[in-house]
């Protein structure tokens, strides 16, 4: 059975993550919650969560002694696919810039910036429901449709400098990624976990997905 190490670093959604990963797996695969370097290394999937700010959140994986090494070495050296969700997607970034700069993990060239807003009438954070445009046919998002709708809840966005790098975009005020992938490494702004079925199959793709 293959075990999913969904990383616990005080700054994800953890408990609905987990509760969604369980159900998509139906039995088929270990989850597990965990800070531990060596059980991350030695996991055959990772999922990174993320809630809050990026400075906070890249700060609180940084202070997880070990953690980002372990990541690396599951993800770039043995090849483990790898999702992140909302900030955990932004943490893949070069850099966010939400107050002042700070450097992300650099695994997807690009940065992440405010949401804009030309229409007054356009509410930021972008909280609800929204729907997806422009998905890419790609073995892990090739189940989404454009138009389908999926949950977000966010005031930044991850600008991927190469645009092969974006799966699928959403409009709010603007339009912005809302996924995004690079070999064995993908990410969605929406939260699959809140996103009832189409956040389901997400997940279930996730855990077959070979890239």
């Amino acid at each position: 059975m293959q075990r999913i190490a969904l990383i616990n670093y005080g700054s994800g959604n953890l408990r609905s993550a987990e509760k969604a990963l369980i159900r998509a797996a139906d039995g088929a695969s270990e989850i597990v919650v965990t800070a531990d370097p060596g059980v991350i290394a030695a996991a055959d999937r990772l999922v990174l969560p993320g809630v809050g700010a990026f400075a906070a959140c890249m700060a609180a994986l940084t202070a997880r002694s070990g953690v980002i090494e372990a990541m690396t070495e599951a993800v770039h050296t043995k090849g483990a696919p790898f999702l992140g969700i909302c900030v955990g997607m932004q943490l893949l970034a070069s850099r966010g810039l939400e107050f002042g700069e700070t450097p992300g993990l650099d695994w997807i060239a690009g940065d992440v910036k405010r949401l804009h807003r030309d229409d007054p009438a356009i509410k930021i954070p972008h909280m609800g429901w929204n729907s997806l445009s422009d998905v890419a046919d790609h073995l892990l998002f090739g189940g989404l449709r454009s138009g389908e709708t999926v949950y977000f809840t966010h005031s930044f966005a991850f600008f991927p400098k190469d645009g092969r790098d974006v799966s699928a975009y959403v409009d709010h005020g603007g339009r912005f990624p809302a996924a995004v992938a690079r070999g064995n490494v993908a990410g969605v702004q929406f939260h699959p976990e809140k996103s009832q079925a189409v956040g389901l199959d997400l997940l279930a793709r996730f855990l077959e997905w070979r890239p």
